[in-house]
């Protein structure tokens, strides 16, 4: 194919730029339209693989045909067999009446099936015999039925991958790359950048009545630089947004920069896995453990701040925030916090209680008997008299008398073996 031919079809179908890697994905669709081999076509998202299944359609056999674009990802699981295939009245609850899937009202067109990657594994089982045999079944039905439709397929996310992780049958796979057609990003696509942004400045300024806004010098180096992780999409809507806000119709690289949102690629992630790593652990388990080493830490600088207030001098002031140290030696105990995958991290703290209670309502311990041991007699004593009044008050319901002392129940029954009370 020559580079008129190109040239015809990119503007037939809107397309902008010259970049070498577009011009091939050009000429592989327009090659492979004539025939009904299944598309797969590959890029990421806002890159503009839909043209593509345009122009497949438009220069094929079939352009006299329906052509249907479908967002996989977009149709919840338990529908999505009945929007493909159709189903019989009463099939499934809310089914009142028969309908037709798009397979059918297609049948003699191409079905463009967007974001293949998120199609649940039961429905890509149909679609592999609807590609292999033209056949499919109707939701609630028995009957075979024949169509006779052309696939094009488009995906975000690397499939291979999702083959090797269970998500996406092989054979389907292999099935739909047929002829693989990958759409470059826009970051790899040179001065196609600038050719679309005048495009779009022209389009916005016909659509708002306003002059064309126009890059200086050094804005033009910023663009080129930028990576746009949402392609041509995220380009559009930029120029947009100045073509409506700025008053200045020449764009400077600062007046530029406060519409470039940062690389999300820039954005450092909370955790990351790593190949040997086991696939259970997510980034909420790491973030469990950060909070639980911050709490054994904190748990350290207090017992450090008690063994310096439990000196002579310091005694009174002690006294005056002893709140702070309750529960000193709970927080401390060895418990241990178990990540989803089982695996215990490191240096953790876990509560074990059982019922879902809670060490830090024992608001009864106090450890300021281990530097008073005259003391820590009448306060144990006190502590019993509590207990017994608490029990006799609500007829030695422990429940009850645990709520009246402000601790659990847990707490309050080794509190009463401790102390050897009769109930």
């Amino acid at each position: 194919m020559n580079d008129s031919e190109i040239m015809s079809i990119k503007r037939r179908f809107g397309i902008i730029g010259n970049s070498p890697s577009l011009n091939h994905a050009i000429e592989v669709a327009a090659q492979v339209a004539p025939t009904d081999m299944t598309v797969l076509i590959t890029g990421e998202s806002g890159s503009g693989k839909e043209s593509f299944s345009k122009i497949i359609h438009q220069l094929s056999t079939r352009k006299h045909g329906k052509l249907i674009a479908i967002n996989c990802g977009a149709i919840p699981e338990g529908t999505i067999d009945s929007e493909l295939f159709g189903h019989e009245k009463g099939s499934f609850t809310g089914a009142h009446e028969a309908r037709k899937g798009y397979f059918e009202v297609t049948n003699g067109g191409t079905i463009f099936l967007d974001e293949i990657g998120e199609m649940p594994l039961g429905t890509q089982a149909r679609l592999l015999r609807v590609l292999e045999n033209g056949e499919f079944i109707k939701v609630g039905s028995s009957k075979v039925q024949k169509t006779d439709v052309r696939v094009v397929a488009a995906s975000n996310v690397d499939l291979q991958s999702a083959v090797t992780d269970g998500k996406f049958r092989e054979d389907l796979y292999y099935r739909l790359s047929t002829v693989p057609i990958s759409v470059p990003p826009l970051r790899d696509r040179g001065d196609d950048i600038l050719l679309l942004f005048r495009k779009f400045a022209s389009d916005f300024s016909e659509k708002y009545r306003v002059k064309p806004i126009k890059l200086t010098e050094d804005a033009r180096a910023v663009l080129l630089e930028y990576r746009f992780p949402g392609n041509i999409r995220q380009l559009k809507n930029l120029v947009e947004q100045m073509s409506v806000l700025e008053m200045d119709r020449l764009i400077t690289a600062d007046t530029l920069r406060k519409y470039l949102p940062k690389d999300y690629r820039s954005i450092p992630m909370l955790y990351q896995k790593t190949s040997d790593q086991a696939p259970d652990v997510s980034e909420r388990d790491i973030l469990y453990k950060v909070l639980f080493d911050m709490k054994q830490d904190v748990t350290e600088l207090k017992k450090l701040v008690f063994q310096l207030l439990s000196s002579d001098q310091d005694e009174q002031l002690l006294q005056k925030h002893r709140g702070l140290f309750k529960n000193l030696e709970e927080e401390t105990e060895n418990n241990t916090y178990i990540l989803s995958n089982g695996e215990q991290p490191e240096s953790t703290i876990q509560y074990d209680e059982p019922n879902g209670a809670n060490n830090n309502d024992d608001l009864i311990e106090d450890i300021a008997h281990e530097t008073e041991p005259d003391d820590s007699l009448s306060i144990e004593k006190k502590e019993k008299e509590l207990i017994i009044k608490a029990l006799q008050k609500n007829n030695n319901k422990r429940k009850y008398a645990a709520q009246d002392l402000g601790i659990s129940e847990r707490t309050l029954y080794r509190k009463i073996k401790q102390y050897q009370i009769d109930e």
